[in-house]
């Protein structure tokens, strides 16, 4: 017996345009189900086909359901970039089920049918609900393909435990369809969600020069501010990432200001401060600086016994103090009283939210993928964000940020 979604937000299916890429494995037969359901809440689905779907579940079955023809090569149509057509003709594409073959292309931008190069060309919200047999979906490659994509913004349904094909039980059988459908439902209603806000994002670690060669700096990668400024770009924000040097690609859609100093990163922010609607504050901004830079590379054997060092800007505290209606988040990396510290830095410096993390955790914080947050309200709400992704993190944080701008509208 199918079930029927019953969250509040498939309102934003109504008049959504939904392509479903259905590949090659047995549970093809249940993305019919998911079209219909898809449909039954309004949306306008485009179902596509690679040629091992096509083996479990045929064309006319999935046109009888959606009303319209189902493309099934590049060249089916006489149209000779229909991939790029129906990349753009969307809301939101959702793959179901995911071959761990198809994830691996997703993740590595190998565009070899039509469903691949519609994904290659598409800057709409990803869902991905992966189903395959236990051993293929724990495998290391398939792991590391499902975080890549997770970490680009896309959203992963997870596969369940239960029988598999041949008998065997474990985990990687597809989501039920009802759990799909929601979850589309919520990247929509998320989607669009920041559009036409303004946001800065910092990111990075500052580095403050000893001398030409040298500089104190500490261990921010950068993860957590580039995947806000991904994900709030994916929300439709115009989004301005301020950053000091890092190894990470840039997103797409993101105006990037490159910056080393704090007091660089200060001048970029504050000369946009005005114009923005949100300001979320993840670089780690070195607390000190040498108070005398050396001219040249000091010697090993001139160095001084000491080097005397100044604070640096609290970057924060000036735009808290600036403050007319826009929204300021800041981050407290903490060793110790950790959340004490926050509230302080939170009152103190006249934020809206701060996220509390612990730096000192192996599996979060500082140069790793992971994250675990507590999140403080100005209103004095906490919110405790379990360990993921920082992909994941970030999608939380907006969806407070957009909280709070819903609530500012509205005053």
């Amino acid at each position: 017996m199918s079930q029927t979604p019953s969250r509040s937000d498939l309102g934003a299916l109504r008049g959504a345009r939904v392509v479903l890429g259905v590949t090659g494995g047995i549970a093809s037969y249940k993305a019919v189900e998911i079209a219909r359901l898809l449909g039954k809440a309004g949306a306008r689905v485009q179902a596509l086909m690679t040629e091992a779907a096509q083996r479990f579940v045929g064309p006319a079955t999935f046109a009888a359901v959606t009303h319209r023809s189902v493309p099934t090569d590049v060249f089916d149509s006489p149209e000779l970039v229909v991939h790029v057509r129906l990349a753009r003709d969307t809301d939101v594409i959702v793959v179901a089920p995911a071959t761990a073959n198809v994830i691996a292309k997703m993740a590595h931008g190998i565009a070899d049918d039509l469903l691949t190069n519609v994904l290659l060309n598409a800057t709409v919200p990803l869902i991905v609900a992966p189903a395959m047999h236990t051993e293929m979906w724990e495998h290391p490659a398939t792991q590391e393909n499902v975080r890549t994509l997770r970490e680009r913004g896309a959203i992963i349904v997870d596969p369940e435990e239960g029988e598999l094909a041949g008998g065997d039980e474990g985990v990687g059988r597809l989501a039920e369809p009802v759990l799909i459908v929601e979850a589309v439902a919520e990247a929509l209603a998320r989607g669009h969600d920041l559009a036409g806000v303004r946001v800065i994002v910092t990111a990075g670690g500052t580095q403050e020069p000893i001398d030409p060669v040298r500089y104190i700096s500490n261990r921010s990668s950068g993860k957590m501010g580039f995947a806000l400024a991904r994900e709030a770009a994916n929300r439709g924000a115009a989004v301005t990432l301020v950053t000091a040097p890092t190894a990470l690609p840039v997103p797409d859609r993101v105006d990037v200001v490159h910056v080393r100093t704090a007091q660089e990163m200060r001048d970029a922010v504050v000369a946009r401060f005005d114009e923005a609607d949100v300001v979320v504050k993840a670089a780690a901004v070195a607390d000190f600086k040498a108070k005398t830079v050396a001219g040249g590379k000091i010697k090993k054997a001139n160095a001084p016994s000491a080097i005397e060092l100044e604070p640096t800007i609290d970057i924060a505290a000036e735009l808290g103090a600036m403050k007319k209606d826009q929204i300021l988040v800041g981050f407290a990396a903490e060793t110790d009283d950790h959340a004490a510290a926050a509230r302080k830095k939170l009152a103190t410096k006249n934020l809206d939210l701060i996220v509390l993390n612990d730096v000192r955790a192996t599996d979060a914080g500082f140069e790793v993928d992971t994250n675990r947050v507590v999140i403080l309200g100005a209103d004095g709400t906490a919110e405790e964000v379990p360990l993921q992704l920082k992909s994941g993190i970030a999608q939380v944080i907006w969806d407070r940020v957009s909280n709070a701008l819903k609530a500012r509208n509205e005053r």
